[in-house]
């Protein structure tokens, strides 16, 4: 086939299997697929956005997918292959329906050092499928990698009437063990722990738990944390620790809490995931029914009661208590302003949350009284990598969006804002929490026995300003440093980029006497 005909034929595949979002990095290599795709969007088959950068777009692209539907990122061969790396790691980890269609030389130049040219076919390892469209689930990222020469004659696109794949592949359910487990042995103490779920898992979950009265760890990417906080434990790290539960029904995606980890080195805290990723989240042995979060639970039928056998919930008012009063004490720490931040973040629509401290002090120290349904956050392997450019793919289409992330997190992502002219604009809020490097390391309690030098290569300090990056990408600038200063927040209008900047010291003071 000549290279018009394989491009035509490979954009009449993906749109077959539900591809109808592609994210563009053109060059010279895959300008034939650009050519195709421009014409696919003038006949109404196909979206199409472009970037420059090859790993942003990977990011926004995942961040489209997290929407059900499949979306591609479209590169040209070398490298720029190699930059879809980190968001193919993070898709599979999430079960997202990353497609990732890569322009290559001919199959000859493989190896040979020719310019553009490196070993393209499984470069994603076991991160992505490849070959047959037919064996792909829906629920991992896709890689589609095609060969063409750079000169190409342009004819006409069409799209026959054929039949669309669209449905995600699920392995057979059973719940006949897990609905014993639920029922024996609840002296021994048994704790639900919700992580990120799908928007059609939430209200099955929400009555699920009112029903089953046990307490919670409630993430704010379920988007139940405001609305189960009666059963929700405010500080759930320290107590859990303090008195381990003999069970923990984990659901949706994996948490980020500290506990959680802490389940490695407790054998006898027995662990039953109910996941649609299939992970099960931790090296040891556990439980795991693998589907949507809401269709296993509704598979389950009546629930009975399993109460609070440890007592935790009687403690949890001191500890909400606390983490009030200390609010209230160090209105300039980093808690602080993250306390009155999210009564801000209430009012808009959809929430994305930064790794890992964002994510982590938003859970234990965000408003408990407005709920917030929609939030988002990549967890899985990923750290700070591609996390706003992910946002903008997820809210492209939303406005009054907001998304919290670190210092560290927003520099490692300086590219995303090119997207800002191709997504909704109105009421867009970026909070950059800027604390001068990676202060998550601070509080790591090993870090206490390292030397001077080695806590600085840990924390990455810096004196980075973000004023300048907001005037690069024409956004609204607002620095935030004391309480007073919310006063000038105003989400309404273009883009907005918010510099939080909490007190060292009052934030250190916080940490120090929480802990005490």
């Amino acid at each position: 086939m000549t290279s018009w005909e394989t491009a035509v034929e490979t954009v009449r595949a993906c749109i077959r299997n539900g591809v109808r979002e592609f994210v563009m990095c053109a060059g010279a290599r895959n300008a034939v697929l650009v050519e195709v795709l421009a014409q696919a969007e003038e006949k109404g088959h196909v979206t199409l956005r472009r970037h420059f950068e090859e790993r942003a777009a990977g990011f926004f692209a995942l961040g489209r997918t997290m929407h059900g539907e499949p979306c591609a990122v479209v590169t040209t061969s070398g490298t720029a292959v190699a930059e879809l790396l980190p968001a193919a790691i993070e898709a599979r980890y999430q079960g997202r329906p990353l497609v990732l269609l890569t322009a290559d030389r001919p199959a000859a130049f493989r190896d040979s050092g020719a310019p553009q040219s490196i070993v393209q076919p499984g470069i994603f390892g076991g991160y992505a499928g490849s070959g047959n469209w037919g064996v792909w689930d829906r629920r991992s990222p896709w890689h589609v990698n095609v060969e063409l020469e750079e000169e190409f004659e342009v004819g006409e696109f069409t799209l026959s009437h054929e039949t669309l794949k669209n449905e995600v592949s699920w392995p057979r359910l059973a719940t006949s063990g897990l609905a014993r487990w639920l029922k024996d042995e609840l002296y021994r103490g048994l704790v639900v722990m919700i992580g990120e779920l799908e928007p059609d898992d939430r209200e099955d979950v929400y009555h699920f738990a009112l029903d089953l009265k046990a307490p919670l760890v409630v993430e704010a990417t379920s988007g139940l944390r405001e609305a189960l906080g009666p059963l929700a434990l405010a500080d759930p790290d320290r107590i859990l620790k303090q008195q381990p539960p003999g069970k923990i029904l984990r659901l949706g995606a994996v948490p980020s809490g500290r506990f959680w980890r802490d389940l490695e080195n407790l054998p006898d805290t027995e662990v039953w995931n109910i996941t649609s990723s299939g992970w099960p989240g931790l090296a040891r042995e556990s439980h795991t029914t693998v589907g949507p979060v809401g269709r296993v639970i509704r598979a389950l039928g009546d629930i009975e009661e399993a109460g609070d056998a440890f007592d935790y919930l009687s403690r949890n008012s001191r500890a909400a208590a606390e983490i009030d009063e200390l609010l209230e004490a160090y209105p300039e720490s980093e808690p602080g302003l993250l306390r009155t931040l999210s009564h801000y973040v209430a009012l808009g629509n959809g929430l994305f949350l930064g790794n890992s401290l964002p994510v982590r002090e938003w859970n234990l120290f965000a408003q408990w009284e407005q709920p917030i349904a929609e939030v988002r956050a990549n967890r899985g392997a990923n750290g700070i990598d591609g996390q706003i450019s992910t946002w903008l793919g997820w809210t492209a289409a939303r406005e009054d969006a907001w998304c919290v992330v670190g210092d560290l997190t927003a520099l490692y992502d300086l590219a995303a804002p090119a997207m800002l002219g191709q997504v909704v604009k109105k009421g867009r809020v970026l909070v950059v929490v800027n604390n001068g490097g990676g202060r998550i390391f601070s509080r790591v309690p090993r870090l206490a026995a390292m030397n001077e030098r080695a806590r600085e290569l840990m924390l990455n300090p810096h004196e980075i300003s973000l004023e300048g990056w907001a005037r690069m990408w024409g956004m609204r600038y607002l620095r935030i440093a004391s309480q007073d200063d919310f006063d000038g927040l105003d989400p309404g209008g273009d883009t907005l980029l918010v510099e939080l900047v909490p007190s060292a010291e009052e934030t250190e003071a916080f940490w120090r006497q929480w802990h005490d």
